[in-house]
């Protein structure tokens, strides 16, 4: 509870300061530039992808057992609304202003020089915000799902707080910002990430990883890997389906022909990845799941999110095949020989479909859409500059995620309750609804 306390007094204490740094705000005049059709656009992508975060509470409650339904519930709420007010208040000003190699500037502080106009024919920079946003509740939302179970409703609010300064905004940076991974270019290592391959999934993938590993698995007596709610896991994974669409075609930054591509190229990989799926399952284990299907679905959209508008259709399918073979087998990797506890396969889709998907950027990139192409247009370059990329971005999201989380744990064993960051096998026995919110989803 005192930690609670201390995120609430931290939020209190950031509103107050909003009191001396008043934004100025760009009205909308007669003489205003922005493309309607466009900002009309990108809004309706923006609600997509929110709705995609909620949708994450429904698709890992699912998975779990059901003494953690509401668990879930609450720490996507909870990490929604934290996560918004940090990117909204300092978090968009750090990734997306300014030139620094690994943080931006201040200059959006609170949403201050941002305009509900666009320029140039283009779409208000609040609501670019906005819609940038709704990726980083998306990511911290995935991250989560690897902790699911055990980790203290407490300690997970105030790791995504920090998580969201100290990891996603100075990815978005180095990726979307022109920071240290963008300026590879000069050196000879173009590298290009269209919908967040690198900055929301293998941001997440291994974030998630660490978080895992820095507070331990859950207890040898629960149940693992098996869903006590199959449809509500599905209407997850729809929502998510559906939502994707806005998440990759937005990131066009407008209603444009790669815009469109990007959907088809989502469509086709999705598809493709799921069949693929069905295939490996079936042979592997003789039968086919709802929850692998959901897998299938999930590795095929991320494993083509980097690339959505850089690569043809035809590329779509090789990138959604091998996405869903990576993905099953990297959750099979990280479900035994590992020894990992990621609870909700959050490096096993994320992380590897994230890993395939940049990578295979340098592969199938097309020039006229990337404006470098792959190894299929002769070139070398873009490929290794993927490949640096990855290597950049798995190195730096596990080492502070790590650290972030240690942190947390080691205040928390110091404190008072003596507690750390993951709930004691007991509590975890009783269930996550029980022992932090006194509110189980089923009373029978």
């Amino acid at each position: 509870m005192k930690m609670i306390a201390w995120v609430a007094s931290a939020l209190v204490a950031l509103l107050a300061i909003t009191m001396f740094v008043i934004p100025e705000v760009s009205a909308a005049t007669e003489d205003s530039t922005t493309d309607v059709v466009s900002s009309v656009f990108i809004f309706l992508c923006t609600m997509l992808v929110f709705i995609m975060s909620p949708a994450i509470a429904l698709f890992y409650g699912g998975m779990l057992r059901k003494q953690s339904m509401t668990s879930i519930i609450a720490q996507c709420i909870g990490v929604m609304a934290v996560s918004g007010v940090v990117w909204w208040a300092v978090g968009y000003s750090l990734a997306l202003t300014g030139d620094g190699p690994l943080v931006g500037g201040l200059d959006a502080l609170f949403g201050s020089g941002l305009s509900l106009t666009g320029e140039d024919g283009g779409i208000p920079s609040y609501e670019y915000m906005l819609f940038q946003g709704t990726f980083a509740l998306l990511t911290a939302c995935i991250v989560f799902g690897a902790t699911a179970e055990r980790v203290r409703y407490s300690a997970i609010l105030v790791f995504m707080a920090l998580w969201s300064l100290a990891v996603y905004a100075p990815m978005a940076h180095m990726v979307w910002g022109g920071g240290l991974i963008h300026s590879l270019a000069e050196v000879g290592l173009p590298n290009v990430d269209f919908a967040g391959g690198t900055v929301v999934h293998i941001c997440s993938g291994v974030s998630g990883l660490a978080a895992a590993i820095a507070i331990g698995g859950r207890s040898g007596r629960i149940s693992k890997g098996r869903s006590h709610n199959v449809p509500l896991m599905f209407i997850g994974c729809a929502a998510l389906w559906v939502g994707w669409f806005g998440f990759n075609c937005g990131s066009a930054g407008s209603f444009n022909d790669i815009a469109v591509l990007a959907g088809v190229n989502t469509f086709v990989a999705s598809c493709v990845s799921t069949v693929v799926w069905i295939v490996v399952q079936y042979l592997h284990v003789g039968r086919v799941s709802v929850t692998g299907l959901c897998a299938g679905v999930l590795a095929g959209l991320v494993g083509i999110t980097p690339g959505c508008g850089y690569v043809e259709p035809w590329a779509a399918v090789p990138i959604g095949a091998v996405a869903a073979v990576v993905c099953y087998f990297g959750i099979i990797f990280m479900r035994g020989r590992s020894g990992i506890d990621d609870a909700l396969d959050v490096m096993g889709v994320h992380g590897f479909g994230g890993i395939w998907g940049a990578i295979s950027v340098g592969i199938f990139a097309t020039a006229s859409y990337a404006g470098y192409g792959g190894l299929i247009e002769g070139s070398v370059n873009l490929f290794a500059g993927q490949v640096v990329s990855v290597v950049i971005t798995m190195v730096y999201c596990f080492v502070v995620s790590f650290v972030i989380m240690k942190a947390i744990d080691y205040v928390l064993r110091n404190a008072g309750s003596r507690k750390g960051a993951a709930l004691t096998e007991s509590e975890q026995m009783i269930g996550a609804d029980t022992i932090e919110h006194g509110e189980p989803s089923y009373l029978m």
